[in-house]
């Protein structure tokens, strides 16, 4: 992949050149991103941010769930939050500020650490904060924007922003984020947990996640939203598409609204088995299925283009 001459100063964080994705999301598939950085904070990112030339494509990642990039990678820069974005803080009245690179499963136990209650359905999403602030994430009867109630943005020039739960709007998997701008932490209001039952919650959202879901093999989460009223899951299920493989690249046996890299599969194989799913429930039900999932960069053939 070629990658732009232009010269980025950097007093911290990292930055990798021609670095591959399949590193960095949770499928293990994917081509190399030109640039690659992971700040060291908020000020090394904004004046990272404030190097890039304004027509320079930008993808934000977290743990790389709910991720997938094209086998001919990305031709811009992606910045990385996780790990990297990823403080805490317990104010008063039940306040918790997080940085958009915490993992939601950490920050799930932590609010239980700290005897707060509201946020254990976060322990059953494979990403980190920012995303499910971005995509408004749920489980188990939780959402994230109905315990988050503000948010820190970030935008092109580097400069922070402080959004509120009014103006982002949040919907069934989706926010209303000005375009050009990004997470980089929120505010969430939880409540005093007065049974002291949380660690017991949350135990039992993972079991019962372990239970439905294929935990352990390579996928991005769940693949498509559920359309109004019904299960994508149980939509694909019912077409008898459990098993339906592209290369290797497998519709999951244990819920089918999950696809499996079984071991090399690409990118294509993945994005193959994406549409041969949608098609085939759509011939047969009627309904269009919508991915949930982020697809992103050019095809292979396109790399060095």
């Amino acid at each position: 992949m070629r990658v732009m001459a232009q010269k980025i100063d950097i007093v911290k964080g990292i930055l990798k050149l021609d670095e591959p994705m399949s590193r960095h999301t949770s499928w293990r598939a994917g081509g190399p991103a030109a640039r690659f950085y992971i700040p060291a904070g908020l000020t090394d990112l904004s004046d990272f941010l404030r190097q890039l030339d304004p027509a320079e494509p930008i993808l934000w990642i977290g743990l790389g769930s709910n991720l997938l990039v094209r086998d001919g990678g990305f031709r811009g820069t992606v910045i990385a939050t996780g790990g990297a974005l990823d403080h805490m803080e317990v104010g008063t009245e039940g306040i918790v500020e997080a940085g958009a690179g915490v993992s939601c499963a950490k920050f799930a136990r932590f609010t239980v650490g700290k005897g707060l209650a509201g946020a254990e359905f976060l322990a059953g999403i494979p990403g980190a904060i920012g995303g499910a602030l971005a995509m408004n994430a749920g489980a188990f009867g939780g959402e994230t924007w109905k315990i988050a109630y503000a948010a820190q943005t970030i935008d092109r020039s580097g400069r922070l922003r402080d959004r509120t739960r009014e103006e982002l709007r949040p919907a069934y998997r989706s926010v209303m984020l000005p375009a050009g701008e990004w997470f980089v932490g929120a505010s969430f209001k939880l409540s005093p947990d007065s049974t002291g039952q949380g660690a017991q919650r949350i135990r039992e959202f993972l079991e019962r996640r372990s239970e439905s879901q294929p935990i352990g093999a390579a996928s991005c989460g769940s693949v498509f939203r559920n359309p109004p009223g019904d299960s994508a899951g149980r939509l694909i299920d019912a077409c008898g598409l459990k098993g339906l493989r592209r290369g290797n690249a497998i519709v999951s046996d244990k819920h089918a609204n999950f696809i499996i890299n079984s071991g090399g599969a690409t990118a294509l194989e993945i994005e193959d088995l994406i549409d041969m799913v949608r098609q085939r429930v759509a011939q047969e039900t009627g309904i269009h299925l919508e991915p949930e999932v982020k697809i992103v960069g050019e095809p292979e053939s396109a790399a060095g283009v």
